[in-house]
């Protein structure tokens, strides 16, 4: 098996038993990158010289029989909306295009501290605003399982590096969906876990109130790795809870479904969904079924029905005082103008795309006397009656399965003109980031056009560990996901 194809755990362990080093896992990461990136456009930024730099380092610590720690040596890639000192996080905006932070995201010092090596900041939507990745200065990222489609996102760039096989892992971030559905597009693994579950600190904010750092990978095995060194309490990150985490990879060791009770979703229209998809779900149900677990239709009616909606409403209204900072004088893209407003309007004109500027202006709306009293009021109180309906099924329950989104990859350039088409594919997401639960997404395989399919499994708050415990045990009846050699599958429909 070559370098590229292992995962985190099979790196790691590798290295520290001297089959190869570190120094070779970053060389064997660059050629991937060198290879397929020029296609893909997975990433913004690529740190060959530091990571070569520090991949030196962790074999002279192993040199010395020091334990560089538990991703010891293994290349790994981060979002750029994600602060790394001295490197440029753009957020794939012209606004931050020459942006240099002062200091490191909590979760990369977490990294960086076990072990792991930083290659690259990878793709975005502007602002994580969008679910294609096509929203970038830098120009879309393309889906590595079909390089005519979209790789979801909005940290497509991640889940397509993963796919592709320049990293192991790689951390986004998920708002409404902005890692799980990525991870459905390209066919590997993410998680979203619970919010307060990972410190946001040094994550350049879309919604405070939603935002949760999420790790994808090959196998559901590196996604407890990672949530052990992300999942811990910060000081610097008061929305980031105090509680001691569980040992996330105990959980993964779990080899049937005996005793599990799991719900599968059946509040949606099998004909409103693509039938692949529909199938997956079920298959799902009926591999756990045989693995032990007593299965169950469910539906969550104020979930479904006003999901999509209280999202929007709420994330925008966030996003709109978030943004506000990038005024053109304190830091960033400055454009001149006649008076302040001027310059306000020109920097802001110019910097900001149209997705990013729809948002920004819907959100400013929605916090204005009489929109306020009659939109955003009401979507934290539906907000709270779905947390409710929630904590319901999880009072009967140890999981839920529902899709994680309602199509197939869809060709590139078909959506990001029709933002209502976009928004909806958010609607099996958004209501578990409103529930601030933990949602990930397994790969179920491939459908007879060799595009991925997926299922999503749902717990409740803080209950990562038991989502991560049954993904594992299905992972290993379906099989984990492969490396794929970026490629176009033909003439797209």
């Amino acid at each position: 098996m070559e370098i590229h194809e292992l995962t985190a755990k099979e790196t790691a362990k590798a290295i520290k038993d001297k089959k190869f080093s570190a120094v070779e896992a970053v060389r064997s990461s660059m050629a991937r990158i060198s290879k397929y990136d020029g296609v893909v456009n997975a990433l913004i930024t690529v740190l060959e010289e530091d990571a070569l730099r520090r991949a030196g380092e962790i074999d002279a610590l192993i040199a010395r029989g020091e334990d560089p720690g538990p991703l010891a040596g293994v290349p790994y890639i981060v979002k750029d909306n994600f602060c790394t000192r001295g490197v440029r996080t753009t957020c794939s905006s012209h606004i931050l295009e020459n942006w240099k932070p002062t200091y490191n995201a909590s979760p990369v010092n977490y990294m960086n501290a076990a072990g792991a090596i930083l290659m690259a900041k990878s793709n975005l939507d502007e602002f994580a605003m969008g679910s294609s990745t096509e929203n970038s200065i830098i120009g879309p990222t393309k889906n590595p399982r079909d390089l005519g489609r979209v790789p979801g996102g909005s940290s497509g760039g991640s889940a397509a590096a993963v796919a592709s096989g320049y990293v192991p892992l790689a951390l986004g971030t998920d708002t409404g969906g902005s890692v799980r559905q990525p991870a459905a597009f390209c066919g590997i693994q993410g998680i979203k876990p619970s919010y307060g579950e990972v410190s946001r600190y040094g994550i350049i904010a879309y919604c405070s109130a939603l935002d949760q750092v999420s790790p994808l990978a090959r196998s559901v095995e590196d996604l407890a790795l990672a949530m052990e060194i992300l999942a811990r309490p910060d000081p610097n990150d008061t929305t980031c809870d105090g509680y001691a985490r569980p040992k996330f990879s105990d959980a993964t060791a779990m080899k049937d479904l005996k005793g599990c009770r799991i719900g599968v979703f059946a509040g949606f229209e099998a004909s409103e969904m693509d039938s692949d998809l529909y199938g997956a779900l079920t298959r799902a149900g009926d591999i756990c079924r045989e693995a032990g677990a007593v299965i169950e239709p469910i539906d969550l009616p104020i979930a479904v029905k006003y999901g999509v909606a209280t999202y929007y409403v709420t994330a925008l209204a966030d996003a709109s005082s978030k943004l506000g900072c990038y005024d053109g004088i304190r830091y960033g893209t400055h454009i001149e103008g006649a008076t302040l407003a001027d310059m306000y309007a020109n920097t802001r004109t110019s910097s900001f795309s149209e997705e990013v500027r729809r948002r920004i202006i819907l959100g400013a709306c929605l916090l204005t006397e009489g929109f306020y009293q009659n939109y955003y009021g009401p979507a934290l109180k539906v907000r709270t009656k779905m947390a409710e309906e929630f904590e319901d099924v999880f009072s009967k329950y140890d999981a839920y399965l529902l899709p994680t989104t309602p199509s197939l990859p869809y060709p590139l350039g078909t959506k990001e003109t029709d933002p209502n088409r976009m928004y909806l594919g958010d609607v099996f997401t958004v209501p578990i980031s409103l529930g601030g639960l933990p949602g990930l997404s397994l790969s179920m395989g491939f459908n007879s056009a060799n595009l991925p399919l997926s299922v999503q499994i749902v717990g409740s708050r803080y209950g990562d560990s038991k989502v991560l415990g049954i993904a594992a045990a299905l992972e290993r009846l379906i099989g984990r996901p492969t490396v794929c050699d970026p490629r176009k599958l033909g003439e797209v429909a």
